[in-house]
């Protein structure tokens, strides 16, 4: 059986960015510059003594979700890296909750950056606010892009 309340909640993202596969793959996994790109995580530090992307390096993310200028919700979450495969995947999980995942790869001097996500179904009233009303994942999605864009714009300019 494949019922759809027990598949998890995904989605991904992809770009192309005009630069070495070295560099995004570094940029990306410097988590203390990712609240340069995403909209909605503000600050990532190193917690508990790492200092890059390791497995089970730990790290702290600040998020702020808000319509325009009116915060709705403020929160930290801590996240420990599951993949550090260099010029190849970085993976971690937040909360023990929500697996991220960026996987690399060079074409043409330039390098493929996918984003995705995956979390468990929504229950319960999660269900209706989360999934319906906030339409929590296509959220979540237009994030990922927007932060791709922004990786992009960083490394090409």
């Amino acid at each position: 059986m494949n019922d759809p309340s027990t598949r998890p909640v995904t989605g991904s993202a992809t770009t192309t960015v005009a630069a070495p596969i070295g560099d995004v793959y570094a940029a990306v996994t410097d988590v203390t510059r990712m609240g340069e790109w995403s909209p909605e995580c503000v600050e990532c530090r190193w917690v508990g003594g790492a200092i890059g992307p390791a497995i089970g390096a730990r790290f702290e993310g600040d998020n702020v979700a808000a319509i325009g200028p009116i915060t709705l919700k403020r929160w930290t979450t801590t996240c420990e890296v599951v993949e550090a495969r260099q010029d190849s995947a970085f993976a971690f999980v937040a909360e023990g909750n929500t697996t991220w995942r960026y996987e690399f790869a060079e074409r043409d001097g330039r390098t493929i950056v996918t984003e995705s996500f995956s979390h468990p179904p929504y229950v319960g009233w999660q269900k209706w606010v989360y999934g319906r009303l906030a339409n929590r994942r296509k959220a979540m999605t237009t994030g990922m892009e927007a932060t791709l864009g922004r990786i992009k714009h960083a490394l090409e300019n």
